[in-house]
């Protein structure tokens, strides 16, 4: 393994300094302007681990790019091409689940594509890697277990890889074609796809609306507040703005699906979007029967982890602000997105505008204790990996990759698939430690104060 890599003896003052200053780059506009929503952030970060890691992939990316004598960690795995492409950013074992696509199918897939944007491959990888071994240890899954689950992972990446590039050879369909939905998944990820069929818009609206003279508007609760006229006609016309971003081919022919009826701002979002403004926009949508009200978020996008630690020159200038950059990375990456997925500007500062679907369920962990339990799913996971990597060249709409990643990616590990498989084990078995002993640090410097923000 090469180049500087943050395990075996680290001085503990200044590995917390490092998580101190490097939050501080990431979050300080954000821990200024709601310091609330941040210790309950951070809060859910103190939890666990694998919770810590879930919102720190700042540091994951200060790490993972800290150039030593030899190079960063991975640059034996990429050259020229694989070592720039789309990357989903954060992806760790609880950014997988359902959704319904464009074309009204059930999917099981990778999700939460606010961090996108152009990186290694590996990265992705090596994240998940790390992810996996620290759900293992906190199963108490043997190291040797951990290490094949991670190898299953891979195997399941590369696997993916070939496929594309069998159906390149043979002209079949590309990468868009390969999908988990209810007719050919079994197990865990079957079970979350049986379950998002179960449920109903109606529900969904039910708990976030009431009924008022015959139409719905918004509850009102904990989670959400009116807005002041200035503030509402502000929303109101980042809204009409975002209808002009949705593709011509996914638009509604119904004039009436767009009509708005309720605005409110919304809080009490997870870890990753804390501090970040966000609204919950109601629309009439296929008609005017009450359960076919569609329920829009529209929030504040964030400035990419990956971004600070990499040359971003070419790239910012491609984008109009974050929302931009945000549905632009989703719908590289993601085959079928949500039709009315699209983004807006509200003061200055770019939002992604996104259905609030009941069809989305995230694969639940907690019954898979078993190792052969956990590989029933991982190596699907790679695969899944591998569709969005390859998803987002040449055969995409965007033009910032304009090469089929699956060459790439078989070109950088030719020969060596073994030693690949080797290699990540080992780095995300040694960063989960790293992770663990970084969450006791962070615990300690947060309720010392000394993180951001106060810890009381």
């Amino acid at each position: 393994m090469t180049g500087t890599w943050p395990t075996g003896n680290v001085d503990d003052d200044a590995r917390t300094e490092l998580i101190i200053s490097t939050f501080a780059d990431a979050f300080a506009p954000l821990m200024a302007a709601d310091p609330v929503a941040f210790r309950g952030k951070y809060r859910s970060m103190a939890r666990d681990p694998h919770a810590f890691y879930r919102g720190s992939a700042s540091l994951f990316y200060a790490d993972v790019t800290a150039r030593g004598a030899d190079g960063a960690v991975d640059d034996g795995w990429v050259d020229e091409r694989s070592g720039r492409i789309w990357v989903h950013g954060d992806l760790h074992v609880e950014n997988f689940g359902t959704y319904l696509s464009d074309d009204g199918r059930l999917v099981f897939d990778v999700n939460d594509f606010d961090e996108a944007y152009l990186g290694r491959w590996t990265w992705d990888v090596l994240r998940f890697a790390a992810s996996l071994a620290l759900v293992g240890w906190q199963k108490a899954l043997p190291e040797p277990d951990v290490r094949d689950l991670v190898g299953t992972y891979v195997d399941g990446y590369l696997d993916q890889v070939d496929d594309y590039r069998r159906a390149a050879d043979d002209a079949a369909d590309d990468a868009a074609e390969f999908a988990l939905h209810l007719d050919n998944t079994e197990g865990p990820i079957h079970q979350a796809l049986v379950r998002a069929r179960q449920r109903s818009r109606a529900d969904l609206l039910d708990a976030a609306t009431v009924r008022v003279d015959g139409v719905r508007l918004f509850r009102d609760d904990v989670s959400v507040r009116r807005l002041p006229d200035e503030e509402r006609a502000k929303v109101e016309a980042a809204y009409e703005s975002y209808l002009g971003t949705i593709p011509e081919d996914k638009r509604s022919d119904r004039a009436l699906f767009y009509r708005l009826r309720d605005v409110v701002g919304k809080s009490g979002f997870g870890i990753g979007s804390a501090g970040l403004p966000a609204y919950n926009v109601l629309i009439e949508g296929h008609s005017e029967a009450l359960d076919n009200d569609v329920v829009l978020s529209m929030k504040q996008a964030n400035v990419p982890a990956i971004s600070r630690f990499v040359d971003a020159g070419t790239v910012e200038g491609y984008f109009r602000h974050e929302g931009h950059r945000t549905v632009v990375s989703q719908r590289a990456l993601q085959v079928h997105t949500d039709p009315l997925l699209g983004w807006t500007e509200l003061d200055g500062v770019g939002y992604v505008v996104s259905e609030l679907s009941p069809y989305e369920v995230d694969l639940d962990w907690t019954g898979l204790t078993e190792p052969d339990q956990v590989a029933e799913v991982v190596g699907l996971l790679g695969r899944a990996t591998a569709k969005i990597h390859c998803a987002s060249d040449e055969d995409s709409e965007q033009d910032l990759v304009d090469f089929q990643v699956e060459d790439a990616v078989a070109a950088s590990v030719e020969g060596r698939r073994d030693e690949l498989r080797t290699w990540v084990a080992d780095v995300g078995l040694r960063y989960a430690d790293r992770v663990r002993a970084d969450h006791a640090l962070f615990v300690s410097a947060f309720r010392e104060g000394r993180i951001g923000v106060s810890s009381t």
